[in-house]
């Protein structure tokens, strides 16, 4: 469309684009102007008849999401200076959404009353097969093709309407008003549905309250008349649930009336706390709560007699209600079913402190003067359930009277199976008073008066108060008997179920409580015996005056300090208000200052603003104009091109889109003129053929007789060949079949041969592909292996890294720590030369004592040993005259057993320790450190050493043999630790250094 010009412009082309049938169009138009930012500089008189023909064109092409849009752009325009404008809009809104339901409604009644052919006849064909197929009636298509459309428009359309106006509040009202007009809807077209979601919505709403208080226009729940306005639309929301029966909806309701009342500051209306616990009354009659029901019963009827204006008749069946909801509690029932938290929440919603009990409501409604004024079958019941005390006709007695109090056209009706099972609670607590045991039979045939309880319900019922705790009770199936059950020395709570009915219930005290109370009972007797033995003291009644003047005295000098306190109190209040009154004139001085202050600036930027405008305004005029001269020419050039006619009057208001828009309803109409033209040909060529077809009609029989004859001579024709055709192929076959059955051995040894073959191949081609597998599998398994190989030379790379990190630290580590042990070492070694020192000063004077010992000890035993040889040389005899050996000296010893000439500076051994000693592990080592020498055992073989000499008495000579002999025994004699090369540097016990081997002349390399 063209660009935005003025409203009244844009209102005016809409207009004509509705009447030439281009509503959409119109539509767009009117969506296109709003978009513009200039739309919201006009006026409001201006733009509130462009809303309305807005919404209508919206409602006629049910264009939700685009009225919402254009509703919102409104109520930000309008919130600030025209509530009134904004309702008259949603009001139209709907109104036009309501009027076109009920339109449709219309249309599908008179559809469906045309729709029936045949009046006399129940049902057609057709709607027995529709039926069948749909399973739905005629009425309920119709609705859904005609209705339920506009029905969901409305629907959205409460929706929009309320998502416009929210958590306003100058638009508070209004909003409600809505709601409450959305809650009718629902209940008129029974939509339960949007019911719940309408709910949901409210309450979203309300929650999000608190999140938009930093707005301009927010809500504020603290207002009495704004609270009020949430608690009326609460309450017609519970009268809309309750009368749809949704009866969750109902409670929901409910705790969100009482988190309203919470926040009100005053109490609200009795009529409106009236109708609040008289919905309470039925949202608990239809969850079974009995308990909570009748406490709702009994605070209707006191805000009732608070309020009065009732009838006496009115007064008594409201009575009457009360009380029979008090009897119908079970006996025992408590309000800890759901928990603690439940049961709190509950009594909140009554306005109790604390949960309501049987006793407590009972004594409630008798307090109130409820018996009296209820009707004369109620107070039989309440003396039969409450007075009277005759278990084996209380069901007898009271049957007759349930079925008639409870009858289906009396507002107790609801009340028979709650009052059944109160009557039963009550039965069952008397008879366990008298019994402790009882038949099951018996008590089948005590409750056969009340309908519906045999055997099996009497069990489950039993079974449930002893779940639920209402009775103490078991059930024995062998001998088919109930047992209730009084323990004595079993705590039973006072407030349990258990205890409440059996106090309730109590004629005469058991054995249980009488052991269970015998202490009590014995502190009262002696609490009275004492209180009416012992007398009070006997008092001055001076004294006792004199006391109260006192106390009188005092409390009016308390008095008058209070006076003059509360005195003090008010000056100073007086004192303040006046200070807050001076300060509040200052404050509002400057606020007035500040108001003119901002108040010209204003003036000062709309005058700017203006100015602004008007030279917006003349360019747009200008703007105008040349686009109406450019229209002009446009105009007439399709005036002479195609014929298009427009008038020179209009030609000021068409735009280029608008004769755009004109040439192409002149080609829609001629074109439509041509379409009209050929239908009008097509009829005059079928009216044609009409004729045509209607004088051949007589031919038409004659002609199907001839072409029978024919058919019938062609078919005869046909079959007779084909006979004949089937005669010869089969003597063919045959013929083939006889002349191919010689061949039929070469044919099956040819086709085995040719079946030998193509195994051989397909063996051949098997191979090749199974080596390919293989190859293929190979070359898979090595490149798994050689990326196993790659990621195990990987992870050894890294482990390598890590460990060369690790050697790295260790090394570091290393060497601080040898650095560290350097420094203690070469302390160390300092302190060990000290002590070496000292030690080889030691070793020095030791050693020089004992060279002086052992010296001496071996000119002892060189004078010893040639003593002994010299005693050895007499004593030899004189060799044989045919020995070829001289035998007078004694052969020569082994150089190992010789005795090493003891030298000057060398000190004699000590001892019988041997001459030379072996080396032997740690003997150095030893000897480096200080430490002495440990010698071995005499009786070990390594310390065992042949004479110097042999005794030639004792073993004559007798050659080379016994020579041999003997040296070998003297090597087997000898330990591995002295046959063994000595250690290079290392020395023996004398202070020489053995060799491994030693020189020797030839002479006695030949007697070794």
């Amino acid at each position: 469309m063209a660009p935005f010009t003025k409203p009244e412009a844009a209102l005016k082309q809409a207009e004509g684009l509705v009447s030439v049938g281009q509503a959409h169009a119109a539509l767009q138009s009117l969506t296109e102007m709003f978009t513009s930012k200039k739309f919201r500089s006009a006026p409001l008189a201006v733009l509130e008849p462009i809303l309305l023909r807005f919404v209508e064109l919206c409602v006629d092409l049910r264009k939700g999401r685009t009225a919402k849009e254009g509703l919102m752009q409104y109520k930000n325009i309008a919130q600030n200076s025209n509530v009134g404008s904004i309702e008259v809009v949603i009001q139209k809104f709907l109104q036009l959404a309501d009027a076109k339901v009920q339109e449709a409604q219309e249309k599908a009644d008179k559809a469906v009353a045309v729709d029936v052919d045949d009046l006399e006849a129940s049902e057609t064909p057709e709607s027995i097969l529709l039926g069948a197929v749909s399973g739905d009636q005629s009425k309920d298509r119709t609705d859904r093709a005609l209705v339920t459309p506009w029905l969901k428009f409305l629907w959205e359309s409460y929706r929009t309407s309320l998502e416009t106006l929210k958590n306003n509040a100058r638009l508070e009202t209004i909003y409600q008003q809505v709601a409450q007009q959305a809650f009718r809807f629902c209940l008129k077209y029974q939509r339960k549905v949007e019911f719940r979601r309408l709910c949901e919505t409210l309450r979203l709403h309300l929650a999000n309250v608190a999140k938009y208080a930093h707005q301009t226009h927010a809500i504020n729940l603290s207002d009495p008349e704004t609270l009020q306005h949430h608690l009326d639309t609460r309450f017609a929301q519970l009268n809309t649930s309750v009368e749809l029966e949704l009866w969750q909806e109902a409670f929901r309701s409910v705790e969100d009336i009482h988190n309203l009342l919470t926040m009100a500051k005053k109490p609200p209306r009795p009529a409106m706390m009236a109708n609040y616990y008289q919905h309470l009354t039925k949202i608990f009659l239809m969850s079974g709560n009995s308990l909570y029901h009748a406490a709702a019963w009994g605070r209707y009827y006191a805000i009732v007699t608070s309020i009065g204006g009732k009838s006496n008749e009115e007064m008594s069946r409201l009575a009457g209600q009360v009380l029979v909801s008090a009897l119908a509690v079970p006996v025992g029932q408590q309000s800890d079913e759901g928990g603690k938290g439940k049961t709190t929440r509950l009594a909140a919603l009554l306005g109790l402190t604390k949960a309501p009990t049987r006793a407590g409501l009972l004594n409630d409604a008798l307090s109130r003067d409820v018996l009296r004024l209820s009707p004369g079958p109620i107070k039989t019941l309440y003396n039969l359930l409450e007075v009277s005390f005759d278990p084996l006709t209380l069901c007898a007695s009271t049957a007759p009277m349930l079925a008639t109090l409870c009858a289906g056209d009396t507002p107790y009706a609801g009340y028979r199976p709650l009052l059944t099972r109160a009557l039963l609670s009550r039965l069952l607590a008397q008879l366990s008073q008298i019994y402790s045991t009882l038949k099951l039979s018996a008590l089948v045939d005590l409750v056969k008066p009340l309908d519906g309880f045999g055997a099996e319900q009497m069990e489950a019922y039993l079974m449930g108060c002893a779940r639920q705790g209402e009775l103490r009770v078991r059930v024995d199936h062998a001998s088919e008997t109930i047992t209730f059950v009084d323990e004595a020395f079993t705590h039973v709570d006072d407030s349990s179920p258990v205890a409440t009915s059996a106090q309730e219930a109590a004629v005469q005290p058991s054995s249980g409580d009488v052991v269970r109370t015998r202490l009590s009972t014995l502190a009262y007797a002696l609490h009275d015996a004492l209180r009416v033995i012992g007398s009070p003291p006997e008092t001055d009644p001076v004294a006792v005056q004199n006391a109260k003047f006192g106390e009188l005295v005092a409390a009016a000098n308390a008095e008058r300090h209070a006076l003059a306190l509360r005195r003090a109190i008010v000056a100073r209040r007086r004192e303040l208000l006046s200070e807050l009154s001076v300060r509040k004139e200052k404050e509002e001085a400057s606020r007035r200052a500040e108001m003119t202050r901002v108040k010209k600036e204003m003036d000062e930027r709309k005058e700017k603003e203006e100015a602004r405008k008007r030279e917006l305004e003349r360019a747009r005029k200008e703007i105008e104009t040349i686009r109406s001269e450019e229209a002009k020419k446009l105009a007439q050039d399709l005036i002479k091109r195609s014929g298009l006619k427009v008038s020179v009057d209009d030609m000021e208001d068409l735009s280029k889109d608008r004769l755009m828009r004109l040439q192409v309803e002149q080609i829609e109409k001629e074109k439509r003129d041509m379409n009209e033209r050929l239908r009008v040909v097509a009829k005059r060529v079928d009216h044609i053929e009409r004729a045509y077809r209607k004088d051949e009609r007589p031919l038409l029989a004659q002609d199907y007789a001839e072409q029978q004859a024919v058919d019938l001579a062609t078919f005869e024709a046909l079959q007779k060949a084909r006979i004949e055709n089937s005669l010869l192929a089969h003597k063919e076959a045959l013929a083939t079949k006889k002349r191919l059955s010689r061949m039929l051995s070469d044919f099956s040894s040819y086709k085995s041969t040719i079946m030998a073959k193509r195994q051989e191949q397909y063996q051949k081609k098997l191979a090749v592909a199974r080596e390919k597998l293989q190859e293929e599998k190979e070359k898979r398994i090595n490149a798994l292996i050689a990326e196993k190989e790659e990621e195990r030379r990987a992870q050894q790379e890294e482990e390598a890294a890590a460990r060369a990190a690790e050697k790295e630290r260790l090394r570091e580590e290393a060497e601080l720590r040898a650095k560290e042990e350097a420094e203690a070492a070469k302390k160390r070694e300092e302190e060990e030369k000290l002590l070496a020192a000292r030690m080889e000063r030691e070793r020095e004077r030791e050693a020089a004592r004992a060279e002086a010992e052992r010296k001496a000890q071996r000119e002892r035993e060189a004078e010893e040993r040639r003593a002994q040889r010299r005693v050895a040389e007499k004593q030899q005899p004189p060799a044989t005259e045919n020995a070829w050996r001289r035998s007078a000296a004694p052969p020569n010893p082994p150089i190992s057993s010789r005795a090493t000439p003891p030298r000057a500076e060398s000190p004699a051994p000590s001892g019988a320790a041997p001459p030379a000693q072996k080396y032997k592990p740690g003997m150095f080592s030893a000897q480096r450190l200080g430490r002495p020498e440990t010698s071995a055992p005499a009786s070990s073989p390594a310390t065992a050493t042949a004479p110097k000499y042999r005794d030639t008495a004792a073993a004559p000579a007798s050659g080379w043999r016994q020579r041999e002999a003997e040296k070998l025994s003297l090597k087997q004699a000898a330990s591995p630790a002295t046959n063994s090369a000595p250690l290079p540097g290392s020395k023996d016990e004398d202070g020489f250094e053995p060799v491994s081997k030693v020189w020797r002349s030839k002479r006695l390399q030949g007697q070794s």
